[in-house]
């Protein structure tokens, strides 16, 4: 059974039970990514690593040639004169 047809399911039997209408799937998936990714700035921090720009930094080294070591601390890249 599918995540949609579970739902419908689970709307038809709240319906016939004068009950609420469980919520859609799928409705929360950009509130997660957003607590995963606030809690990956939240450690960088508590580990005293920066807590932005690590992954463009990282992908410009890769660019560059360099190798991407585990615990590297990534710089933040000086601008164009």
């Amino acid at each position: 059974m599918s995540v949609t047809q579970q739902y419908l399911l689970d709307t038809y039997r709240a319906a016939q039970r004068h009950e609420p209408t469980p919520p859609a799937p799928g409705g929360d998936e950009w509130q997660a990514v957003r607590e995963v990714r606030d809690y990956g700035r939240f450690r960088a921090v508590v580990e005293e690593r920066p807590a932005h720009g690590r992954l463009r930094a990282a992908l410009a080294r890769l660019l560059r040639g360099g190798q991407v070591s585990r615990g590297a601390v990534a710089r933040t890249p000086r601008p164009l004169p």
